[in-house]
């Protein structure tokens, strides 16, 4: 599977951004697919998932009520929106498509991850 990751920027807190992540590869529309946040110093955290079917989704507690994730299977494609951004949701964002989803746990597919994106909340 590759992803190929789009919409990050500069936003000043309080505003929205839109992230994108398309997949393709044989088995693009079958994976449970995730958001991961990157910061300096710090492991790469978990943001939100979304299951293959997209009915189900999970969510950090720090991104609750502000993010939300969805996923468009016809087009092999996820979209974080991301509403109301803090300082502290700056960092680089990767997308993965996973390994497997099971009783809403994502487990992520190390060989998958998209070309990172960079969100830069201004106070």
């Amino acid at each position: 599977v590759q992803l190929q990751a789009s919409g990050g920027g500069l936003v000043q807190a309080g505003g929205s951004l839109r992230l994108t992540c398309t997949a393709s590869g044989s088995s693009a529309s079958t994976n449970a697919m995730s958001w991961y946040r990157e910061v300096p110093g710090k492991e790469r955290d978990l943001v939100a998932a979304i299951s293959n079917s997209g009915d189900s989704t999970i969510y950090a507690d720090s991104v609750k009520g502000r993010f939300t994730l969805s996923r468009d299977n016809a087009k092999n494609t996820i979209y974080l929106q991301m509403d109301n951004l803090k300082p502290e949701d700056t960092g680089v964002y990767y997308c993965n498509a996973g390994r497997l989803w099971y009783s809403r746990t994502y487990y992520p597919h190390n060989d998958f991850w998209g070309r990172g994106t960079l969100v830069t909340v201004s106070s």
